[in-house]
């Protein structure tokens, strides 16, 4: 779905959207919903990545210690 193009006719907020234009300093709404969009993505999936901490067991023998001596 990378680069494809949706038509839309959406109710957004034009308050926010206006406050993000201006912070952002973006050139277009378009950029500005964009990059809100890939931000709002690539936050989520730290979240999932964040949640595994703790939770994944390593093999008794390996030494993580060890293995960044060079």
């Amino acid at each position: 779905m990378e680069g494809d193009k949706v038509a839309t006719n959406l109710a957004i907020n034009e308050e926010l959207l206006n406050t993000t234009y201006e912070i952002g300093g973006y050139s277009t709404k378009k950029e500005t919903v964009n990059t809100a969009l890939e931000e709002f993505i690539e936050r989520r999936k730290s979240e999932e990545l964040i949640q595994l901490f703790g939770k994944i067991e390593y093999h008794p023998s390996y030494h993580y210690k060890k293995m960044r001596s060079r």
